[in-house]
This record gives C-alpha cells, structure tokens and sequence, in this order.
C-alpha cells in the first residue's frame, strides 16, 4: 500500500476549493485514454462541500461525464427520501446538475429497497463485480479516486473501530449493525475494497479529528484505527485543513494548490 502524503489548507472553504480542482485534474486524467473512470464518494460535511465546488467550478465542464461512474463508500440505511441519505445529499450538490449517465450512478439500497440491512449489502457487492473489468484484478472497479473521511474515533466510510465490519478481509460490502454513530443501520465497503482504489484520499475538516487524522496516518492497526488501513494502490493523499493537521508534525505538511 501506498505511504500517505499529507495537503493542508487553510479552512475548509479553501480545502473544499482544492479537493474539486484536483477531483477535476485527476478524472480527466483518468479520462485520457478514452476509458471510462470510477470515482467513489463519501458523506459529511467537507465530503458534500467539495461536491458543491465542483458544481460551481467552471473546469467541471471538462470531466467527460457521460464516462463516470459514481459510487459511494458507504450510507445509511434509511429510506430513499431520507434527508441523511449521503446519496440525496450528493445528488443535491452535484450529481443532479452534471450530464452523468443515470446508469452509471450506482447508489446503494436503501431500506425501502425490499432488502434488508445485509441484503443490501450483498447487492451492492454483486454490482460492483459487474462493472469489474479485467485489469482490476479484483471484485471491483478499482476506484480512480476513493474520497473518505475519517471520525473522531477514526473510523472510515462506516468501518468502525473493533466492529465486525473492519475485521473482513473477504467480502467487499458488509451491512454494519449497531453503528456507535446514528443511524445504527448501514451498508460499507470494507478494508479490502478500499485498499483496490488506484488513489485513497482522506479529506478532513475540523480540530475535533486531529488526533484521529495523526493516527490514521501513523502505523497503527486497522482493527482498532480503521482510518490507517485506507490507503490506495497508488497513491493517498490526505487533504486537510488547519485545524484537522493541527496535531501532524510540521515537516509532514505542505500547503494545498490546484
């Protein structure tokens, strides 16, 4: 797995700013070889504000929409009209405006969906492997980007510390029962597919996920710190802002640029 490479910015207006410009870079990059590319989302506050950026970009008319795939790390699992959907939210900030293919955005069941919690899961994972290509080498697209947040207790996508979801090393979705944060229903990629991402990059706001932020990025264990078992094949990258960098030693920084 990759080593991390640390990206601060000032406050999050100005990491929301860097994450879209760089998203832009890197699908089009992706984009070159008249692939298609696969971009992973996540939820929470600097996970939808970097969304919104983008939309407001005047170079998001050079992602080539029509060949992205949009799929998400992780939701609740609430009803398909439920506010707290991080698929509704990112549909909000970006998805609805942008000429993406409906059939290429693949949103994961909701509890409405007639399956249950682990159901969900299991579909969401049988999805995944139909769009895996040979080259992927694996049960999965390897995401061309994988966004992810981390917690203050250092969880990821909904990976949380000691819970059984980030003990699988097999499976690529697992349905997560009793989440410490609400709702207690969810469905997650797990450490394995996360891992299968050409890029992981962990994008954090706030002070209160400092110490979280310094031990995902030390060499602690995943079981106990799932934030540490993020990283891509090729590269991660943590984008941060001041305050989420505020217990990183100074040399591991440099500031964020387009």
């Amino acid at each position: 797995m990759s080593t991390p490479e640390v990206i601060v910015a000032r406050d999050p207006g100005e990491l929301a700013d860097a994450i879209a410009a760089r998203l832009v870079t890197s699908l089009v990059e992706a984009q070159s070889d008249g692939r298609h590319a696969h971009l992973c989302l996540t939820g929470g506050h600097i996970g939808i504000s970097c969304l919104a950026a983008l939309e407001a970009a005047a170079s998001r008319d050079s992602i080539d929409w029509p060949r992205l795939h949009v799929w998400w790390g992780d939701d609740r699992y609430v009803t398909s009209t439920d506010p707290d959907r991080n698929e509704l939210q990112a549909r909000a900030a970006l998805l609805d405006h942008v000429p993406l293919d409906p059939a290429h955005v693949h949103a994961m069941p909701s509890a409405d969906s007639g399956l249950d919690v682990d159901e969900a899961a299991a579909a969401y994972a049988r999805e995944l492997q139909r769009w895996a290509r040979p080259e992927d080498h694996a049960e999965l697209p390897s995401f061309d980007v994988c966004l992810l947040g981390i917690g203050p207790d250092a969880h990821v996508a909904s990976l949380f510390p000691q819970l059984p979801g980030v003990h699988e090393r097999e499976r690529t979705v697992v349905g997560v029962h009793g989440s410490p944060k609400p709702p207690p229903l969810r469905v997650s990629l797990t450490l394995p597919a996360l891992q299968a991402s050409r890029e992981v990059w962990l994008i954090v706001a706030g002070r209160d996920k400092a110490d979280a932020v310094r031990l995902a990025l030390s060499d602690a264990g995943p079981v106990q710190v799932p934030g540490a078992g993020a990283r891509g094949r090729d590269r991660t990258v943590a984008l941060l802002d001041e305050a989420a960098a505020s217990s990183l030693p100074p040399e591991l920084r440099r500031l964020a640029s387009p």
